[in-house]
């Protein structure tokens, strides 16, 4: 189960925080991340945290985007900076319990919207 927040409408040049919580009956670290996709265009991976803790940014957003872990198990951050037009989308939470590197899993919670437009 996945609870994400933290969306809404920001400016150009303006900054949003994401949250996700994954829970579920797998223990153990997940690797997670950030998942988005804009009207007609497909789901892409924007960025990644592994169950070591690396981490993984799409090109488009390196720089002003950072993943984080919480203090909660398996929950996640994403710091977006300087966010552009073309950042507005439905991203979504991915926790994957049976990768060790880039979530995958097919569950997928319900989305937070993310807009920005002046």
């Amino acid at each position: 189960r996945l609870v994400e927040s933290g969306g809404g409408w920001v400016q150009p040049g303006g900054s949003l925080t994401l949250s996700c919580v994954a829970s579920g009956d797998i223990s153990g670290v997940y690797a997670m991340g950030w998942y988005r996709q804009a009207p007609g265009k497909e789901r892409e991976l924007v960025a990644a945290i592994t169950k070591y803790n690396d981490t993984h940014y799409v090109d488009s957003v390196k720089g002003r985007f950072a993943i984080s872990r919480g203090e909660a198990e398996n929950s996640v951050y994403l710091r977006m900076n300087n966010l552009k037009p073309e950042d507005a989308a439905v991203y979504y939470c991915n926790a994957d319990p049976w990768s060790d590197y880039l979530p995958v899993n097919e569950d997928w919670g319900q989305g937070t919207q993310v807009t920005v437009s002046s």
